[in-house]
């Protein structure tokens, strides 16, 4: 397949070492702010994946993310916090990365280049219809996620992938491409800096707005959320008062007696 793989083309800027502190983090922001705009010019490929999302979750299905290093990782941090900021199973939302659980932290040695072990590893949380399956790679070119993709499409399951290569294999792959065109990295190849980032907004975007879409959030507030510190009962004490109108005694009181903020709001009101 002829592409450009933008991601391992030449930084716009050289002899970094010769660069002083403050000049290497300016230049570094200039890049950084290429980004944003780069996951605007997404937008109406996100918004079909989250209609597509909420639709399958009001029938049971499930969000899984697959990839490897950097963006196996995203996938993973954003999967893990969506069961206290929301409220919601860890069963709904699973972050999966080459290598398993060990890589999170390190490296392991040729799994991304294992193009069967996605789909296997997904296998072990009984797959069904309604699943829908988001492969994350900078390059588009991952064995691993390309072949969990290859598989899902197989069984009939939405696909969607998430890159920073337009036209690369992936983004042909999958049903849905998100192709966050951010241009050469700062240091040459090192996709964890600009393509990282751009990852991580458009997942952020994903999983708030399918949680918004699927009932999980009131107003602007995160009133499913787990009470699972000081901090977080305090805000949601907070968030009790403003929604009922009542000072912040009662509605610790009332937060305390139902669990969480929906469930005191709706005694309440």
């Amino acid at each position: 397949m002829e592409y450009t793989k933008i991601t391992e083309t030449p930084s716009n800027h050289d002899n970094l070492e010769q660069m002083d502190t403050a000049t290497l983090l300016q230049k570094m922001n200039e890049e950084d702010q290429k980004v944003a705009d780069a996951v605007a010019a997404t937008i109406p490929q996100i918004t079909k994946l989250v209609d597509a999302l909420a639709e399958r979750f009001e029938k049971g299905g499930r969000l899984f993310y697959i990839g490897a290093g950097t963006s196996g990782r995203l996938g993973v941090l954003d999967a893990s916090e969506i069961p206290p900021t929301f409220g919601m199973p860890h069963t709904r939302v699973i972050g999966i990365i080459a290598g398993g659980d060990t890589a999170i932290r390190k490296a392991v040695e040729n799994a991304e280049d294992d193009s069967v072990q996605a789909w296997k590893d997904m296998m072990e949380h009984t797959i069904t219809d309604n699943d829908v399956v988001v492969g994350i790679a900078a390059s588009g070119t991952t064995p691993y996620v390309l072949g969990g993709i290859a598989e899902a499409k197989k069984k009939g399951l939405l696909t969607a992938g998430i890159t920073n290569n337009p036209g690369s294999p992936l983004a042909v792959a999958a049903d849905i491409a998100i192709e966050l065109n951010v241009g050469p990295e700062f240091l040459t190849g090192s996709t964890r800096m600009k393509s990282g980032t751009a990852q991580k907004l458009a997942l952020n975007m994903i999983s708030t707005a399918l949680m918004i879409k699927i009932g999980r959030v009131k107003g602007n507030k995160m009133v499913n959320m787990q009470l699972s510190n000081s901090k977080l009962v305090d805000r949601g004490a907070r968030y009790v008062s403003e929604g009922l109108g009542i000072n912040y005694e009662k509605a610790a009181e009332l937060l305390k007696k139902h669990g969480s903020v929906k469930a005191a709001i709706d005694a309440g009101a």
